[in-house]
């Protein structure tokens, strides 16, 4: 069989460097570095398992050249003085061992260094940056959060504008640092010339506004590349490979890097003897969203053009990230537009990409939801995580070995948290017996998928990995006395799901009032019948057959695209509650043409989705809809709904139809009723234990796989 990735498997070539494949792990802040910048075990395990998964090429990043000072992250690696040499050497040891190649990403945050905002230090800019927008999204931030936000503190911006002993000293500084890389026995340095930080901050004609000879024209802005690129050459040796990372846009930034001048700086690093150019992007936060344009973009393979552009300028490889699909990724690598492919967030969820893609088994690869579960972690002073991948950052303390009395383990419930955990375990030898009341798997990750998309990508792959001779899938199933007595488990797991109870609220029994499970029963086909003759009048219901709903729902594309034809809601759709289901919901219904309002009593929207995510929907919503905090409602008529604000003053939203996003809770009916039938141990696991969604689920059902 034919391997439709091939492309990206067969070697390449960075300077004098060999790669076995194609396929980077792109430079990821990860936040591990501790109190002292130290690249201590927890990083190093990290590294180490990408490169043991396949990875042809690990770039660690970002490293700062100056630790402390110009870092934007707390716990950043460090690489300033030679006690950094012996953890980062660690890492170069153990990913060689399985045959990849690593190299480090160099950087000063300049402008962007938040920890050294945070602690009052001075950061050290090209000029003093113009004022930048406040993102309205930043007020979903919670007080929580804020007290560890980063970059937040008592101090007020101190800007140190360079003069020409301080360019002298930070050319300086990237020099030993490269030679430091070269001493930890990496096979090249990456030196960040993006991101708004110190370089490109000098190659901004936004940023830099100087009037010497390092800012004007662009002969001035990009002195300062000049002059770091050729000291860390002549540190390095000229067989030691170097790239630059470097922006192809400055988005949603006025006179900003364009791509004509980003043209110009690659042909400049080719002639200053770089091996490649790694190309990114970079955008102003006018709105929180901004942040999923650039540099961690929700658009699939977004920056293609932009690096295949740059790829027709020089002769030396291009690396490209951007969130590259990979059969996309297979196909720019074929027809010469790109050399190399930067994964970053795909290699979180899944270090066994580049393995997998080698023995043809791209089904098994566990994806990317794009939650931004990762980089928000960074905004509140934590290491990266993977909502996906409970191993992210635990890669030592949370391994899964083989049982030692392998076991028959019953599991109750076909959600994300019963397959997780089913998964683990048969992995481990275990015999697993997964019973699931209705049709279908996936619980309400299925729903999820509807609402979001990228959702349904993890649910095919957990429906996937049920395919194992150790699982065996009953569907249609509940547990009792008699089923317990014939199967005889040994541990029994219960991911049932979590209760939704009905707001006290006076009107919402009426039949154009949707509770969240009574849609997505609808929208899924669980016992869709029953709902439809309960909440449907019969035009509705012809309708609803018509649409083919109950034929196509093993697929959340086929209902994806019948609910931009038809759906059991109405023009005018009022949501009660401003959660992640709530949000997440409006988003779906305002991309099928419905006027949606959001009221919550709360004071923060969305605060179960990650921050990065949280701002994207918010944005989404507030652009398209009405979303209302402090707006508690009062009752529901047929026609409008009823609420205050915080004031107390009375207010009117029209509505069609109303769905309560509101009143969930754990719900361990199950489990209690299961463990009254019998002495085996039931655990409870998912939403059924604690709200997590989808992230709880996947991480509590491995931790149940695990130790079972």
């Amino acid at each position: 069989m034919s391997n439709p990735h091939a492309s990206m498997l067969q070697p390449g070539r960075i300077g004098t460097m060999e790669l076995k494949n194609r396929i980077i792990m792109a430079p990821m802040g990860e936040n591990y570095g501790g109190t002292d910048g130290i690249c201590g075990e927890r990083a190093q395990d990290y590294y180490e398992e990408r490169a043991k998964g396949g990875t042809g090429l690990i770039i660690m990043g970002t490293a700062a050249i100056s630790w402390p000072t110009g870092t934007s992250e707390p716990h950043q690696l460090g690489i300033s003085n030679d006690s950094f040499i012996p953890g980062l050497a660690e890492v170069t040891r153990r990913v060689h061992s399985h045959g990849g190649k690593v190299a480090i990403q160099i950087n000063h945050s300049g402008k962007v260094a938040a920890n050294d905002r945070t602690h009052g230090r001075e950061m050290w800019v090209s000029s003093i940056p113009p004022d930048g927008p406040v993102a309205e999204a930043m007020r979903t931030v919670t007080p929580k959060e804020f007290s560890t936000f980063v970059g937040i503190g008592p101090y007020p911006d101190r800007y140190r504008v360079m003069d020409k002993a301080d360019i002298a000293q930070m050319v300086e500084w990237f020099a030993a640092a490269a030679l430091r890389a070269k001493q930890a026995n990496f096979d090249a340095v990456e030196v960040h010339c993006a991101h708004n930080y110190m370089i490109a901050n000098f190659l901004s004609p936004f940023f830099n506004s100087r009037s010497d000879e390092y800012g004007g024209s662009y002969e001035n802005r990009s002195r300062l590349l000049r002059e770091v690129l050729t000291a860390v050459r002549e540190r390095v040796g000229a067989d030691f490979p170097i790239w630059v990372r470097i922006d192809a846009e400055e988005m949603h930034t006025p006179g900003g890097i364009t791509m004509d001048e980003a043209l110009k700086t690659a042909r400049l690093c080719e002639e200053l003897g770089v091996d490649a150019i790694n190309v990114s992007a970079y955008a102003r936060l006018p709105t929180g969203s901004a942040f999923t344009d650039a540099p961690i973009p929700q658009k699939q393979n977004a920056y293609r053009e932009f690096a295949s552009g740059i790829k027709k300028a020089v002769g030396i490889p291009i690396i490209s990230a951007g969130r590259w699909e990979l059969d996309a990724a297979a196909a720019a690598i074929s027809n010469g537009e790109i050399d190399f492919v930067a994964m970053g967030r795909k290699l979180l969820a899944d270090p066994d990409l580049a393995n997998k893609l080698q023995a043809n088994t791209a089904l098994s690869v566990r994806p990317c939801i794009y939650c931004y579960a990762c980089v928000s972690e960074i905004f509140i002073n934590k290491g990266i995580k993977c909502a996906v991948n409970a191993q992210t950052g635990h890669e030592a303390s949370r391994t899964i070995t083989f049982a030692e009395k392998p076991r028959h383990v019953l599991i109750v419930g076909g959600g994300p948290s019963g397959m997780e955990a089913a998964r683990v375990a048969a992995l481990r030898g275990h015999r697993v017996t997964l019973v699931e009341r209705s049709d279908r798997l996936g619980g309400t990750l299925f729903f999820a998928a509807l609402a979001y998309p990228e959702n349904g990508r993890l649910l095919d792959y957990l429906v996937k990995q049920m395919d194992h001779p150790n699982i065996q899938v009953r569907f249609n199933t509940s547990v009792d006395a008699k089923l317990l007595d014939e199967l005889k488990p040994d541990e029994i797991l219960v991911g049932t799901g979590a209760r939704r109870a009905a707001p006290a609220i006076e009107g919402a029994q009426q039949s154009h009032v949707w509770s969240g499970d009574e849609l997505r029963r609808l929208m899924t086909g669980d016992r869709a019948e029953e709902i439809a003759k309960a909440k449907l009048n019969l035009a509705e219901r012809a309708l609803f057959k018509a649409g083919g709903m109950l034929k196509v729902t093993d697929s959340t594309t086929a209902i994806q695209n019948l609910s931009k034809l038809w759906m059991p809601l109405g023009k005018r759709v009022v949501i009660i509650g401003a959660g992640l289901v709530g949000l997440e919901l409006a988003e779906f219904l305002l991309d099928r043409g419905r006027e949606v309002t959001v009221l919550d009593p709360g004071t923060h929207p969305g605060t179960e989705l990650a921050i990065v995510r949280r701002w994207r929907v918010y944005d989404a919503v507030k652009s398209h809809g009405k979303l209302l905090m402090q707006s508690t409602v009062t009752r529901i008529e047929r026609k409008e709904v009823v609420w205050t604000d915080k004031k107390g003053e009375e207010y009117r939203t029209p509505a069609d139809s109303v769905v309560l996003a509101i009143g969930a809770e754990a719900d361990s009916a199950v489990a209690d009723q299961l463990q009254s039938l019998t002495r085996t141990p039931v655990r409870r696991i998912g939403d059924c234990q604690d709200l997590g969604y989808i992230e709880g689920a996947m991480h509590s059902g491995h931790q149940a796989g695990r130790e079972v």
